[in-house]
């Protein structure tokens, strides 16, 4: 089955290549990949040793300057509780087209998690023929719906899902997370967020939707492609802030595209 990259797209689908803190040699102990519909991603990485989730997050995806490319990621949703962690890379093309991302942030296997530097090497990934036949594709990123989180103190606890496609290619992820809300002696209102384990989902187009991977608890309930969703690509479902139903949950359109 035949990989399409399109020409004039938006969207950005990697697989990451190697992974160093700058004191080790450069590996690849997990399966990553990442697909950036507009200004959204949704970011998943599996432990090839032991198919359990290396690290996963979702969120914007905001470019901070162009020469170099700079980009900063924000985490709604992260595995490693990393919420506050300001995630930003600059990216540089190698000769061989794929993309040396360099940059900081904590490193969970040491004490206190101090904050290191890092290379991550990516390859551009053709999109994968989806239903839609060759050459053409729906591509969208929506974030789950989860009201007005914004007003008073205390506690709140909500199931933060991310749910990305690019053509032939899906990726769900959800999180149960609690969000204590307090005021500082100015008066103001900050917001401080703590997750559970993520569930995650992979699936791609085989002349019909399978499932490459299906890890955490959560993971079964979490929406599969496999039967489709109703008014996909229509309607509501074409412009970023409008909300959509997807498998009775509702979803907050953040990005869409069609070839």
């Amino acid at each position: 089955m035949a990989n399409i990259k399109p020409d004039q797209s938006t969207c950005r689908f990697s697989k990451r290549i190697s992974f160093r803190w700058l004191t080790t040699p450069a590996e690849e102990t997990t399966d990553t990949i990442v697909m950036s519909v507009k200004d959204w991603y949704v970011d998943l990485r599996i432990e090839t040793a032991t198919g359990k989730i290396d690290w996963a997050i979702a969120g914007q995806r905001i470019v901070e300057s162009q020469e170099p490319l700079r980009v900063t990621f924000s985490h709604e949703l992260d595995s490693h509780n990393a919420f506050e962690t300001i995630d930003c890379g600059t990216f540089v093309p190698l000769p061989n087209g794929n993309d040396l991302e360099m940059g900081s942030m904590p490193r969970h296997d040491l004490p206190g998690a101090p904050d290191k530097e890092y290379e991550e090497v990516w390859r551009p990934l053709p999109f994968r023929e989806g239903p839609e036949g060759p050459k053409k594709g729906l591509s969208w990123v929506l974030e789950s719906d989860d009201g007005d989180l914004s007003s008073g103190e205390g506690e709140v606890t909500v199931t933060k899902t991310f749910i990305g496609r690019i053509w032939g290619t899906y990726l769900a992820l959800s999180q149960t997370q609690t969000h204590t809300r307090q005021k500082t002696a100015s008066g103001e209102l900050v917001v401080k967020k703590s997750g559970a384990d993520v569930g995650a989902r992979r699936e791609e187009w085989e002349s019909g939707w399978k499932e490459k991977y299906l890890v955490g608890e959560a993971a079964g309930s979490l929406p599969s492609m496999v039967g489709g969703f109703d008014g996909e690509g229509v309607g509501s479902w074409r412009i970023p802030g409008e909300k959509v139903e997807v498998q009775g949950k509702t979803y907050i359109v953040r990005a869409f595209e069609e070839i």
